[in-house]
């Protein structure tokens, strides 16, 4: 609309200009060194526009190589991208062949080919063509040096996604050598740790984890569990007490109360002769929260003041008499008091609750102590039913009803 506007106000100024014109053309002289030149002003104002179009003309025709270049480049990079993006929806819908192919055509005259690069290095790993991912990662290096560090973390990634380990590690040490504070990096090599159970190491990487905020707290959390308890599993192996209470006085106070760690301390205690040291430990846990599992711990611990210790494991039964774990640990420490008619009453109060490999295999050892080998044979069999999960194709012994 605003041109067509100027357009009739061009026209209409032109129509008023030639009536004057007309009724009087005007006279133009010019005298220069001697020449001299007459003309009327609408043949010099064509002279005018004739000149300025002329020039006009010089100047596209001189501006042409450079717009027909820029021209080039623009038709290049929407040709470079539209290959790009052909390639990876090409990838999505699973044509991984033939992504890599779009993705690496006319690659190598492409004024940033990195992500055409590292993108058919991925379709290569998902064919299993593990020696063309290497060359396409390689090439992305030398094209793009200063992308280095982006090129070695896709390489990592896709040789942890292959299994490639040990490749993976040497991939991420080139890397923070160069950075050693590289958060990407850093977040890479405690998950490649942790997928091989290396727990020292994780160990010594969580400080700077934590200082660089690099993983979210609860996956460092669960990383660090892993590693506490690998720590002392590894203890209760070596039977080193000394070990024992160094390792867990480095545990934070917080993670001290995780019940896994509690439970891991608790049988690194027993492994240590501290049999003591652990029943008071799972006494003060159970006073302020209830476990099922460390009240069956507290069963397995061999302390001096056998009577004592059932005693109190009784006391529990009075908020948690349903408890088929706490159930199962009263039968033990029954049948270490050699207190047999309350442990076969504890035991089948346990399996009429919920069955359990554990409580059949105590039961069948008690039938045995009272010479009932039938029965004692039907519950190790229904034990191993359970344990094996073999179904019912063996006969198990009827659930005992509860008293």
């Amino acid at each position: 609309m605003k041109t067509g506007l100027i357009i009739i106000l061009t026209l209409l100024a032109g129509t008023a200009l030639a009536v004057l014109l007309m009724e009087d053309p005007g006279y133009v002289m010019f005298n220069f060194r001697g020449y001299l030149v007459e003309t009327s002003v609408p043949v010099l104002t064509l002279i005018l526009i004739g000149l300025y179009l002329v020039v006009r003309l010089v100047i596209r025709i001189l501006r042409a190589p450079r717009a027909l270049g820029r021209m080039a480049v623009q038709y290049r990079a929407k040709r470079e991208q539209r290959l790009l993006t052909n390639g990876l929806l090409e990838m999505a819908e699973g044509d991984w062949a033939r992504g890599e192919r779009t993705l690496t055509r006319g690659v190598r005259r492409n004024e940033n080919p990195l992500l055409n690069y590292l993108s058919a290095a991925r379709a290569a790993q998902l064919q299993g063509a593990y020696e063309r991912r290497d060359n396409w990662l390689r090439m992305a290096y030398e094209q793009s040096p200063d992308a280095g560090h982006a090129v070695l973390l896709t390489q990592a990634e896709l040789q942890m996604a292959h299994g490639q380990f040990e490749d993976a590690r040497a991939t991420l040490a080139r890397l923070l050598e160069s950075a050693p504070n590289h958060a990407q990096g850093l977040g890479i090599l405690a998950r490649l740790h942790r997928e091989r159970k290396d727990w020292p190491a994780i160990m010594e990487l969580l400080p700077r984890l934590r200082s660089g905020k690099i993983l979210p707290a609860e996956e460092l959390d669960a990383m660090a569990l892993g590693a506490y308890r690998d720590a002392l599993g590894t203890i209760e192996k070596s039977r080193d007490a000394a070990a024992l209470d160094a390792q867990w006085s480095s545990i934070p106070k917080a993670m001290r109360k995780n019940p896994e760690l509690i439970k891991a301390w608790i049988r690194a205690l027993k492994a240590c002769g501290q049999s003591a040291k652990a029943e008071d430990v799972i006494r003060k846990h159970l006073k302020h929260s209830w476990d099922s599992e460390l009240a069956l711990e507290y069963s397995q611990l061999d302390v001096e003041d056998k009577t004592r210790q059932l005693s109190r494991a009784e006391a529990w039964l009075g908020n948690h008499s349903d408890d088929p774990l706490l159930l199962l640990a009263v039968a033990r420490l029954s049948m270490r008091n050699e207190l047999w008619g309350k442990a076969r009453s504890y035991l089948e109060t346990s399996l009429s609750i919920k069955p359990s490999a554990e409580a059949y295999q105590l039961y069948g050892r008690l039938l045995e102590k009272l010479g009932e080998s039938v029965n004692a044979s039907e519950a190790f069999r229904s034990g191993l039913t359970l344990a094996t999960h073999l179904g019912e194709d063996l006969p198990a012994l009827e659930r005992p009803r509860r008293r």
